[in-house]
């Protein structure tokens, strides 16, 4: 592994150990039942003062939920390039190795997402349809910090032109700062919830960044030659 891999590696380690420890702390300090229909919640005090002073927005929940869309129809885009690859190519191994890794990740996402779901470690400040929902880690912040940022490395490797490259950067990265923040305000996550998913998220990013710089160094940090690959 060389130096930069061992970089990449140490941060996405800390960064997963920082949410291992932040879940643990989650589940067992200041635990009272601040939540609806007496659930309890980690960090009482902290999470129901961002909550109080955030308030609840419905109508910018069902934004961020609508937005919450364009990652999906990102990752549907890339799973439509890597099958026709598939088709035309004729074999699995055939299709570009960068696809079959940003899959796999996308695989490792999905499986996270469900086992916070299986083991629930607090619920939602708000009933969403009367129904108390698990809230821990943010679903929605675990995506798009998730999926945007291995979708601007694939667009940094497939687009020609260097400035038309740096505005879809720009617009990528702000409009995942936007996201996060307008789902903190929005009052449907606690606090610590967002923190979570920014944890886990950015972690699993480096990870992926690290299988990327070791079996890929041709596109590592997804700055590999900007060639469009063939369908």
């Amino acid at each position: 592994m060389k130096t930069n891999g061992k970089k990449l590696f140490f941060t996405a380690a800390c960064l997963l150990a920082a949410f291992a420890v932040w879940t643990v702390s989650v589940s067992f300090i200041d635990v009272r039942p601040i939540g609806p229909q007496g659930s309890a919640v980690g960090f009482a005090a902290l999470n129901s003062f961002v909550h109080t002073l955030t308030g609840v927005h419905m109508s910018l929940y069902t934004i961020t939920d609508c937005a919450g869309l364009v990652p999906v129809v990102c990752v549907l885009v890339f799973a439509v390039i890597g099958l026709i690859q598939w088709i035309r190519r004729k074999r699995l191994r055939a299709v570009d190795p960068d696809l079959l890794l940003l899959g796999g990740f996308y695989l490792a996402v999905m499986a996270v997402y469900v086992l916070f779901e299986i083991f629930v470690v607090n619920y939602r400040p708000v009933l969403i349809e009367g129904i108390l929902e698990a809230s821990y880690p943010s679903s929605t912040t675990l995506l798009i910090m998730c999926v945007m940022p291995t979708i601007e490395m694939q667009l940094r490797a497939r687009i020609k032109n260097a400035t038309l490259r740096q505005c879809m950067s720009v617009l990528i990265a702000a409009f995942t700062v936007l996201m996060v923040i307008c789902r903190l305000i929005s009052g449907v996550h606690w606090f610590t919830d967002i923190i979570g998913g920014v944890l886990l998220s950015t972690g699993l990013v480096s990870m992926y960044k690290t299988a990327v710089e070791e079996k890929y160094r041709f596109f590592s940090f997804g700055l590999y030659d900007n060639k469009l690959h063939s369908c």
